[in-house]
Order: C-alpha cells, then structure tokens, then sequence
C-alpha cells in the first residue's frame, strides 16, 4: 500500500512535509478497536528510540498518515516504517557495490527472520520493532518478499510489461500494505485485497513522479513494450526528453494508477473503512498528485511535482473529519 520514497514504498515522499509542523496536529479520537493495541508505555518509549529518530528525520508522506493514528499504532507504525527504510537505503546506496548491498540485505533478511521467531535480533531497529512483530502477528513470510522486492532493484532497471512491472510493485509497495493493515486492524479479509491494489496504484504513481531522478541513475520503470508502443526510445528518456509521445506513454501508465485506485476504492469494505483512515489519508494524496501531474501533462523533465505542505494539511484535516463524522466516501479514485 505504501510506497518507497523515490519510487518503491517504504518512504512515500510526494515532496518533503515539515515534520515540526505536522506533529502539532492532534491525532483523531481513539476508536476501542485501536486501544486494545497499546503496549506498556514506558517499554513503548524505551523500545522507540531508534524507529522514531528514522521516522521523524524522513519527514515522509507515510509519517505524516501517522499522526492519525492512536500512538500506540503511531509507535508501531514508525518501527515498521523504519524497517522499511532501512533496507530501502541498503539497496539504494550506489557507493556500495552491488554484491556487498545483496550481501547486507541477506543480513536483514536474517535479522528480522530472528525476529519473528522470537530469538534476539542484532539490528537496533528490529529489535524495536520485534514487540510489534510479535503483537500484531506480522508474518516472516512479508518481510521477506519486501527484501525481494529491495533485491530486484540491484539486479534490474527496466521492466518489459505492465506485468513484470506490478510484480515488483507488489513486492515494494503493497508488501508495506498488506504488514500495515495488520497494525490498523480489520475485519473483512476483502481488505487484504485492498491493501495489495492500493500499494500498486501508489507505486504507480511515484514511478510516474520519478521518472527524471530515476533515469539519472540509468532506471527506467515505464514499461518498455508500452515505450515501443507510443515510439519513445530508452535514450530519450535518459536525456530528459520531453515530447507529446512521452505525455501519451505517462497518460497510459497513469489509466494503469487509475484502475488500481479505483480497485482499492471498491474492494475496501465499508466496515473496515475506518481503521484504514492512514491508508485513506495516504490514497487522497497520491492522487491529487497523480491528478497535479496530469494536469502538467506529465511534464517531468523540468520542475518536480509535488503538493505543497498547506494541500498536504488540508488533505489532513480532510481525511480526520471523514473519520471523525463517520463519512464512508472515498477521495480518490473518482472520474
């Protein structure tokens, strides 16, 4: 559901929000369904030190969803968002070779591997977020398929279809989704299913948000058959050219966003709609900046796209009074 910052989700940037600003807003009243899952408060403290520092020196899209949350769900959100960015940096750190980077994330894949299975991890993150593991029943078999997706960027840079493309955006961005709607709660199973197209049509979006920063490190994520089909080239990407093909080649990768969050819309069952208030928040986000990038006609080559802070607490509010007033309407995802 959440995607990496620069174009996989653990961080979820859409621009850099003020995090001195956003922890001023106060939280939304705290349903029964998040007070079960408080930990002891001074063992909460003790154990977040490190998720909290990683979290608040972010100051992402995915940090600012938090502040909805109760802070019991807010501290376990921020050490499993810090797992999270802390592969993400393994794999994204190019001064590092290759091979070493696969070698460090073998070593997370262990660490947090102990984790799940109750024996003492070695990375001060994971063992922060061991407590949350073992509250919330968040399964190994998740973090690892995260790490997959952390490794398929050391090994790949272009992705032949829109298939080969959502595989990894599976594995970078609904992963985080379907681990976090484990931390908000539900109850209908359908929801999982929201989880998973949600991550995807947010990675979508970032891909389409990225696509200068990504190709000034040689990536190309638009799908190569889709490049062929409007006649733009690799190289043309890589040179920041910007034509009315590209603008058609992003329009089609944007219709791709568009039928995932239209997915997500439908399939997340009406009574599990608060306890995704985060994801909802997040959703509203991501596709006012997928309509904003429209709107430019994806012209991406010259000033980033992003929502200025002001739209991002406006989104804010927006999505707390929805909460706060029972609403069920989605928004995002309309025509």
């Amino acid at each position: 559901m959440a995607p990496r910052e620069s174009k996989r989700t653990s961080r979820n940037a859409i621009g850099t929000g003020d995090a001195a600003t956003i922890t001023k807003i106060r939280p939304c009243p705290k349903p029964a369904v998040f007070r079960r899952a408080a930990l002891p408060t001074t063992k909460r403290h003790r154990l977040m030190q490190h998720s909290r520092a990683i979290t608040k020196k972010s100051a992402s899209n995915l940090a600012l969803a938090f502040i909805l949350l109760p802070k019991p769900k807010r501290d376990a959100m921020s050490a499993l968002y810090a797992f999270c960015r802390e592969v993400d940096d393994v794999a994204d750190d190019e001064s590092v070779p290759a091979a070493q980077r696969r070698a460090q994330l073998a070593d997370w894949r262990s660490d947090v591997r102990r984790a799940c299975e109750n024996q003492p991890p070695q990375f001060p993150v994971n063992r922060e977020l061991q407590p949350v593991i073992q509250k919330y029943s968040l399964p190994y078999r998740l973090f690892d398929e995260l790490i997959q997706g952390c490794e398929m960027d050391l090994s790949t840079n272009r992705y032949e279809d829109f298939e080969t493309l959502e595989k990894y955006c599976y594995h970078v961005a609904s992963v985080v989704g379907l681990l976090s709607i484990e931390v908000f709660g539900y109850k209908n199973p359908a929801t999982r299913d929201y989880a998973i197209y949600l991550g995807k049509a947010l990675q979508l979006t970032n891909i389409l948000r990225d696509v200068k920063t990504d190709a000034e490190r040689g990536r190309i994520y638009l799908p190569l058959d889709e490049l062929r089909k409007f006649g733009v080239t690799p190289d043309e990407i890589l040179q920041f050219k910007y034509s009315d093909r590209f603008q058609r080649l992003a329009g089609a990768v944007a219709a791709r966003a568009k039928f995932f969050y239209q997915l997500a819309q439908r399939t997340l069952p009406a009574e599990d709609r608060k306890s995704m208030v985060a994801a909802e928040l997040m959703s509203s986000v991501y596709w006012k900046l997928l309509q904003q990038l429209e709107r430019k006609k994806f012209q991406v080559f010259d000033q980033p796209v992003q929502l200025s802070k002001p739209h991002k607490l406006l989104l804010v509010f927006l999505a707390w009074t929805r909460f706060a007033t029972g609403s069920t309407v989605p928004s995002y995802g309309q025509s």
